[in-house]
């Protein structure tokens, strides 16, 4: 490990979220001595994610206080003498460009042997979890973060713009979970619902994947409009469906949709992460139509890695550069957040170190 003592700031600065009501407070940390397995990040660039808006608008339950933010784009500034080690179990370096899973699992429990490691019964979350203690440092609207031993790594390349590569270790993350849940997608209709960076990405990823057809619903209709540069073929229903993906969280456009599912259809709901009315499901329609119903939750490893690959190969062919509406300081983190709630962006990003307006 190499001696940092007088080449870099004994401490970092994050904002500090207290509670709903409350403004951002801009505190100092001191610099964690790293145990083994451990690094330094220093914070590219974080976009604010949906969930980071409802914590603060009290639409969702955060604990406090907390260093929220977790599309985090980082770069290796110190590693421990044991040093982590990414998803292809190269050791890391400083100066290497990583994302992480949002997700740190045990590895070892029922849930992490099954398949679910991020359902982990000793799960933690960066960006989520109480700012308390050496591990404080665990959100993006930071000057840097904490890695944690067994967080799941991956090196970003170069080409990557920061603000597409930050959203791999959720939205982008995510979207690839759930169609791992439906297998191939080749010569079917799909449709999604929902046309923020989930529904615009699986757009893409749908398809990339070689869907015969891809429909999109959405009540904005400047996201449909969006959604037609993500590859969307239709943005009102056309015909019934081979695969439908829920991204929106609303009872009602669920129900909708499950109105236009074929015989045999893959259903993925991955919305629904707040408190929603009781869906109206028919069981012998479920039966008769043959029906699969997947629930997605976060996602594994392969899911991330899948993730920057997709970008690094896309990312080209489809705007993903231009979803980033606005860019903010780490002190203009409550301007940031009004931006956001008065605009309703699909992303807008924080520098923890840009110069000010």
């Amino acid at each position: 490990m190499t001696d940092h003592s007088a080449s870099e700031p004994s401490d970092f600065r994050a904002a500090v979220f207290h509670g709903p009501q409350h403004p951002f407070e801009l505190c100092r940390f001191p610099r964690p001595e790293l145990l083994s397995g451990e690094a330094i990040v220093q914070v590219e660039c974080c976009t604010l994610c949906g969930s980071d808006l409802h914590t603060v608008a009290a639409r969702r339950f955060g604990v406090t206080p907390t260093i929220l933010g977790h599309e985090i784009l980082g770069v290796v500034e110190q590693v421990s003498e044991t040093p982590p080690v990414d998803l292809q179990g190269v050791p890391l370096a400083e100066g290497d460009r990583i994302t992480w899973s949002i997700c740190v699992s045990c590895g070892q429990c029922d849930r992490c042997r099954g398949g679910l490691p991020q359902k982990c019964r000793q799960l933690s979350k960066y960006g989520h979890d109480a700012a308390h203690g050496r591990g404080a440092l665990s959100g993006g609207l930071a000057d840097a973060i904490l890695l944690r031993a067994n967080s799941a790594v991956v090196r970003v390349p170069r080409e990557l713009p920061d603000e597409v590569a930050c959203p791999a270790n959720c939205a982008t993350a995510t979207v690839m979970a759930a169609f791992h849940a439906i297998g191939p997608v080749e010569g079917m209709r799909v449709l999604v619902v929902g046309a923020g960076l989930l529904g615009l990405t699986a757009t893409a990823v749908a398809k990339s994947r070689g869907a015969e057809s891809t429909t999109v619903w959405d009540p904005i209709p400047e996201r449909l409009r969006l959604a037609e540069r993500f590859g969307a073929d239709r943005t009102a229903v056309a015909s019934h469906f081979d695969i439908v993906l829920d991204f929106s969280g609303s009872t009602e456009a669920i129900e909708k949709a499950l109105e236009v599912a074929d015989v045999g259809a893959r259903i993925v709901l991955v919305g629904s992460v707040m408190s929603s009315d009781d869906l109206r499901l028919n069981p012998e329609q479920v039966v008769r139509q043959c029906w699969q119903i997947h629930g997605i939750h976060n996602y594994t490893p392969a899911d991330l890695l899948d993730a920057v690959e997709f970008l690094r190969k896309h990312h080209q062919t489809y705007p993903f550069a231009e979803l980033v509406s606005a860019t903010f300081s780490l002190a203009q983190i409550d301007r940031a957040f009004q931006f956001a709630n008065d605009h309703r962006p699909v992303r807008i990003a924080i520098r923890p170190w840009i110069d000010e307006p």
